[in-house]
């Protein structure tokens, strides 16, 4: 018959369980509860516990830790009986049932968690590497989460491999289903991630497009519309196509001369100095509030021969700019530069002006500031001298 007791030395302050073992020892354990109710700590009811309620939660782990015992003793003890006493422990003395998760359930509540945090492009692809990795494993995606293991998410990679896809592609899909097991991990819902056991295939390297000033210069030259203010915002400040086909006039601080916008990819605000060339662009037709800097972009497809990626670079071929053709995977061929290249035009003009690669990542939104940061006028002044240092453009 198990039994409570306290630390006679008082070192520790919680029940301790005397119990027999398996082999028949007496033993003693922490209960891990607290002989004291903690400053306020309530009953379900709202009420404050006492000392006898922790002897009572105290007592019902004592109980299960020996019914464990028992089953170990009479060759019982499974996972499963295992999982289900540890359950009660955890529903009796707090309330909440113990998640055990079966790999497909995680996967895919893993996924509806990211939808409330990432862009709806990236949750897309979230949504095909994980759809893929479900039907990967096969029967096993009904088995609890803990009993993934590495050679699961390798032939998962392997198979991607086999459908004629990249490297690049394959690493970047282990990636996703690592982030999915990573969350798991922090949560307590598994010891150890699986995946991160699969190192990453070699990838050779390609050469990021740039344009060069004289090509920015070109572009905007050949461009019409909405499309030379969009240009420049894209050069100017690294900016994405999405967000600044979808910018607002809400996002230029004109005293202070700053933009401020979040990318719907990362959802990190980033503060950026404005440059004077862009300044005295936007400034030609100025708009307030919500109204879109370029309605006839806002809220328009980027992907695709008919959206706006297919429409720069129907600019592009217009300035008879043409990046290197390389083979990607489905026989298409992809062009080394686009409007994304303006994002690495930005980053490479301030590196080659000498600009500290910490102020760069701050610019380009490739850094873990908290959210909602707010420069100071102090903070701002490297931002706007690495802006200033972009040379400005012969148009």
């Amino acid at each position: 018959m198990p039994s409570l007791t306290t630390d006679s030395r008082g070192r520790s302050p919680y029940w301790i369980c005397c119990y027999t073992s398996a082999t028949g020892q007496r033993l003693k354990k922490s209960t891990k509860v607290t002989v004291k109710p903690f400053k306020g700590e309530k009953r379900k009811d709202g009420s404050l516990k006492t000392v006898a309620d922790k002897r009572a939660e105290a007592w019902e782990v004592c109980l299960s830790t020996e019914r464990a015992e028992n089953h170990a003793k009479n060759g019982t003890l499974t996972e499963q009986q295992a999982r289900k006493i540890i359950g009660e422990i955890l529903e009796r003395t707090t309330g909440e049932s113990l998640h055990n998760y079966k790999a497909r359930d995680w996967l895919n509540h893993w996924l509806d968690m990211k939808e409330q945090v990432r862009a709806s492009k990236t949750t897309t692809r979230y949504r095909q590497v994980i759809r893929d990795f479900i039907i990967s494993l096969g029967d096993r995606a009904n088995l609890a989460l803990a009993h993934i293991t590495p050679k699961d998410v390798l032939m998962y990679r392997d198979s991607i491999l086999k459908s004629n896809k990249t490297a690049r592609t394959a690493n970047l899909s282990v990636k996703v289903v690592s982030a999915a097991l990573n969350t798991a991990l922090r949560q307590g819902y598994i010891q150890a991630n699986p995946a991160t056991a699969v190192e990453s295939l070699p990838v050779k390297a390609e050469e990021r497009g740039t344009f060069t000033s004289a090509q920015v210069s070109k572009l905007i030259r050949a461009a019409k519309g909405d499309w030379p203010g969009a240009i420049l915002l894209g050069y100017y400040t690294g900016a994405r196509l999405g967000d600044v086909a979808n910018m607002r006039w809400d996002a230029i601080d004109w005293r202070s001369k700053i933009v401020r916008f979040t990318p719907s990819k990362t959802k990190k605000p980033v503060t950026i100095p404005l440059h004077r060339d862009l300044e005295r662009e936007l400034l030609k037709n100025a708009g307030i509030g919500k109204t879109p800097m370029f309605p006839s972009l806002a809220g328009k497809d980027t992907g695709g021969k008919h959206g706006l990626s297919g429409r720069f670079a129907a600019i592009m071929e217009r300035a008879k700019i043409e990046g290197k053709r390389t083979q990607a995977s489905g026989g298409r061929t992809l062009s080394s530069l686009s409007f994304h290249s303006l994002r690495h035009s930005f980053n490479s003009a301030m590196a080659n002006a000498g600009i500290a690669q910490e102020i760069r990542q701050k610019l380009t939104g490739h850094t873990s500031v908290e959210t909602n940061k707010v420069y100071t006028h102090h903070e701002l002044e490297p931002l706007r001298a690495a802006v200033a240092a972009i040379p400005s453009l012969r148009l």
